[in-house]
């Protein structure tokens, strides 16, 4: 059986045709940016204090009625203040307010504001004793992300990368539209989990897709910088999005009605030759490869394939046939003031990170540039606890440091874990590894229930950069891929997992 990049060199590498398809699948890419990190501001909690009804009270009262202390979650009894204010009396002059019995936000809560005018913590009212179900509400997310990786995987592997591709577009746009007509919590929080399903998904479907269409640097161009540059323009609009909008409601509009455009994209991004012939469907994969021969200006051969056979692994084969599988899912395991300006930040420092990335794996073999940068991320973390609290900017700084180490490995895995693996298990692989990365979304978010006087204070840094040391070590023990092409089999990975033995140290 002939190598696909060599049946198809006659094409070249940059022709209009690969420039198409590059650019409309990250254009796909770009809405993931957007919806990924959304929950930070729909679940934000604008500044908050009791609502104090109007029953007559004075100034001095309705002012003195919200303790100093505990002025989020507590008032003093209203009835007890009414009478005392219809008595004339003045707070803190003729009554000691210490003395006087507390109790909850009866009558809800008024909401600043001076940063929001809505998010689902005020349309809810998820604060004090509710708080915790927005942690509960990220999980969900994060389980509907994990579940959708898995099985998007498989979807593909079976019915193609296409048809996934869009369905997944699809759910992100649909349901987060439904989204802006939830009446509670929980209709919102299932919603999020049915968008959950397509997220990450549709990334995957649409990386997948992009390397085995494109060839040569370009693949390593797109599955490096290409997509990840594209899932961090949308993350980079949404802080300038929720500015202007400000309201939870006008977020949603905004992240699913432009997705509307990409409906017609159908008809021009193909179905990935790879995976037609690994399906035995010869003559369609021909087919668009001579249509992208017109595109390119450029004369196909009378025969384009020879001698592709067909096999039919499952999921279960990306178990047995490989020990790399349980590796990259460890390591892809361990990656994750004014809220605008800090999203902003924090999505503009993976700009460089994926350009070094890409420049990374241009240049580098995989296994010791991931290393690398997972023990430079966990050095970057464990500094953290050496910074006293006077110099709270390096401690942003070594944050932010981390961040861009982390960025560099994700950018990456998801290359590799996509040159590892045969075409007919290569999105069921990328899907078990994200799965698995989302495992660490949901189990890191548990945290944040965690009070914080009842653990150390960069408990979060010390597992992180814990988990990153072993996953670098982890990481030598997987294949290498520089340089070499895309298996097409599960018989070629074999050969490639048993070069390795000779090369492993």
């Amino acid at each position: 059986m002939s190598d696909y990049p060599d049946s198809v060199a006659f094409l070249g590498q940059w022709g209009r045709f690969q420039q198409v398809v590059f650019f409309l699948l990250c254009a796909s890419i770009v809405p993931n940016g957007f919806g990924a990190f959304n929950l930070v501001f729909l679940t934000d909690a604008p500044g908050h204090r009791c609502s104090v009804p109007d029953v007559g009270l004075t100034e001095d009262w309705r002012a003195a009625i919200i303790p100093v202390q505990l002025s989020r979650c507590s008032r003093f009894r209203l009835d007890v203040v009414r009478n005392l204010s219809a008595q004339g009396l003045v707070p803190g002059r003729d009554v000691n307010l210490t003395d006087l019995e507390q109790e909850g936000c009866v009558d809800g809560w008024s909401y600043s504001r001076d940063v929001y005018q809505s998010t689902i913590v005020s349309e809810f009212d998820l604060v004090c004793s509710e708080q915790w179900k927005l942690t509960f509400i990220s999980t969900v997310f994060f389980v509907g992300v994990l579940l959708g990786s898995f099985f998007s995987g498989q979807l593909s592997d079976r019915f193609g990368r296409k048809p996934v591709l869009f369905l997944t577009m699809g759910v992100q746009m649909v349901f987060t539209f439904i989204q802006v007509f939830s009446t509670s919590w929980i209709m919102f929080t299932v919603l999020l989990f049915i968008n959950g399903l397509g997220q990450i998904s549709n990334f995957v479907a649409a990386l997948v897709l992009g390397t085995e269409i494109l060839t040569g640097h370009v693949r390593v161009l797109y599955s490096s910088m290409g997509a990840c540059l594209s899932f961090t323009l949308g993350y980079m609009m949404l802080p300038g999005c929720a500015y202007l909008l400000r309201d939870w409601t006008s977020l949603l509009l905004a992240l699913s009605l432009p997705c509307l455009a990409y409906l017609p994209l159908w008809w021009f991004i193909p179905e990935s030759p790879r995976w037609l012939l690994s399906q035995g469907r010869v003559e369609e994969a021909e087919s668009i490869v001579r249509k992208a021969a017109k595109w390119n200006k450029v004369q196909a051969p009378l025969v384009i394939f020879q001698d592709y056979t067909v096999q039919n692994p499952n999921a279960f084969d990306l178990l047995r046939t490989s020990k790399h599988s349980d590796i990259s899912d460890y390591d892809t395991f361990c990656l994750h003031a004014d809220p605008y300006m800090s999203c902003f930040i924090s999505a503009a420092v993976e700009v460089p990170a994926y350009i070094s990335g890409w420049l990374v794996l241009r240049y580098f073999p995989r296994r010791r540039s991931i290393c690398c940068s997972l023990l430079l991320q966990a050095v970057s973390l464990f500094l953290i606890q050496l910074v006293p609290q006077t110099l709270p900017y390096l401690s942003i700084a070594l944050e932010m440091l981390a961040k861009y180490f982390v960025t560099i490995t994700f950018s990456m895995m998801f290359a590799y874990i996509a040159e590892l693996y045969p075409t007919l298990l290569r999105n069921t692989a990328v899907g078990v590894c994200s799965t698995v990365g989302r495992l660490g979304n949901c189990i890191f978010g548990l945290l944040n229930l965690i009070p914080p006087n009842t653990y150390v204070l960069h408990l979060p840094y010390i597992i992180i950069g814990t988990l990153g040391c072993v996953a670098a070590l982890a990481a030598l023990y997987i294949p290498e891929s520089f340089g070499q092409p895309l298996p097409e089999t599960i018989q070629q990975m074999h050969k490639r997992e048993r070069w390795a033995l000779y090369t492993e140290f």
